[in-house]
């Protein structure tokens, strides 16, 4: 039987990997395939070989309204792609990390092809399970764009204080190359940073998301937001929060069995890395030390730049997953 556009539009099973040359590229998936791939970027890992390219114009007013989908938005480094990990088990919901069309759509700018990216990110498998899915740095960026197309949906927005944040940034040098170049490619919500040493640089893109988070929580009500250090800290009642806000069905004694494994003991972005919560606080104290004038120089521009910080930071203390 021939696949259809209608096809293409509906089953999990064609997945809209990639924009290219004014095409949309789908590559094979299925659910295993989906849970295996810890990142839908470049390291995906497909169901079969090959990949097929349709002309973006083949979907003129043909995309369909987005299914409700559940989202986790983060500001990177800051334990997203363990919680989404966590809460992608076997025969429950769908769950996608960081799809790069959705990335690509959100830096273009394009909101015909923001909406064809977020129409794809919502297919599922089961009627009654929603996907969820783990975004990145740029979308959040479209968030008045992107929530537009899903008023319902359930949000949670993760994030860190600014020191935290600025040790999770400023820890490497392939780090704060990841920093310049997405601040490059914002450039056009963040201005020109390029004259920023790296500590002020993080502070403005670190600032620019916590007004972009408050600002979606108070247009969307079913919003929360997490600090993150309260996941490393504690997990189990995260876990339980989150279950509930995505309607995953997870249980205590699975969530409680998951927290004391692998998942919690191995580096979430590469399993064959032992990680874990006491590591990265040892990590964090070996850092400050070295960071400490950067993370001083980020606090005066913040001073500077972001009078409203404290409000905006009330903002999404006020939506707290755990309150």
């Amino acid at each position: 039987m021939a696949l259809t556009l209608a096809d293409l539009l509906a089953s999990p099973d064609h997945y809209l990997h990639s924009f290219e040359d004014a095409a949309a590229v789908f590559v094979p998936m299925d659910r295993a395939a989906y849970h295996r791939s810890i990142f839908l970027d470049g390291r995906i890992s497909p169901a079969g070989s090959g990949s097929m390219r349709v002309p973006l114009s083949t979907f003129a007013g043909r995309v369909p309204q987005a299914a409700e989908t559940g989202w986790i938005f983060h500001v990177a480094h800051c334990g997203s792609t363990l919680l989404a990990r966590a809460l992608d088990t076997p025969d429950t919901n769908l769950v996608l990390r960081e799809p790069l069309a959705l990335r690509q759509a959100a830096i273009a700018g394009d909101g015909g092809v923001l909406a064809l990216a977020a129409a794809s990110v919502s297919k599922r498998y089961r009627a009654d399970l929603p996907t969820l899915v783990k975004a990145n740095v740029p979308v959040n960026f479209v968030l008045p764009q992107l929530r537009g197309l899903y008023p319902q949906a359930p949000a949670l927005f993760l994030y860190l204080n600014l020191s935290d944040y600025l040790l999770a940034i400023l820890r490497s040098d392939d780090h704060r190359a990841w920093l310049r170049r997405v601040t490059q490619q914002l450039a056009s919500h963040l201005g020109d940073l390029t004259a920023l040493q790296d500590g002020e640089r993080a502070a403005a893109l670190w600032l620019a998301q916590m007004r972009a988070y408050a600002a979606s929580i108070e247009q969307h009500p079913r919003s929360r937001s997490l600090d993150a250090e309260l996941f490393f800290q504690d997990p189990q009642p995260v876990l339980r929060a989150a279950a509930t806000l995505f309607s995953i069905p997870l249980d205590d004694g699975t969530i409680a069995q998951m927290t004391r494994g692998p998942l919690f003991t191995r580096y979430s972005k590469n399993p064959e890395q032992a990680f874990d919560s006491a590591a990265r606080r040892a990590r964090s104290e070996a850092l400050l030390p070295r960071l400490a004038g950067e993370i001083a120089s980020a606090e005066a521009w913040i001073a500077a730049h972001g009078s409203d910080a404290p409000s905006v930071l009330r903002v999404l203390a006020g939506a707290a997953l755990l309150a």
